[in-house]
């Protein structure tokens, strides 16, 4: 508890890219989801940049998106303006996307 309340965990998209077979897809959808995002009081912690992989799959691309909590994470995700834009990675990328839960 903080001042008499409870503090919420936050929730976090963890998005790591495997395969991009189409740039200009994914700046599209970039612009799309982006904006989900913001409407669901999201915010972009890493969105490409340097990076190093120390096991498993070498990732061209990792993002990190922070939420106010794990549901609201989760119904961004599932949201249809969000959906509208991760169709359209549809066959131009390989990822691997998560849901978690802040400690």
């Amino acid at each position: 508890m903080r001042n008499g309340s409870i503090e919420m965990k936050k929730g976090y998209w963890v998005c790591i890219y495997e395969k991009i077979y189409n740039e200009d897809k994914l700046k599209e959808y970039a612009a799309k989801a982006k904006l989900s995002v913001e409407k669901f009081s999201g915010k972009f912690i890493v969105r490409g940049g340097k990076n190093r992989t120390n096991d498993g799959i070498n990732s061209p691309r990792v993002v990190v998106v922070e939420f106010p909590d794990y549901n609201t994470a989760v119904n961004c995700y599932d949201s249809r303006e969000y959906q509208e834009a991760h169709h359209i990675l549809d066959k131009h990328v390989i990822r691997h996307h998560q849901v978690v839960e802040g400690s």
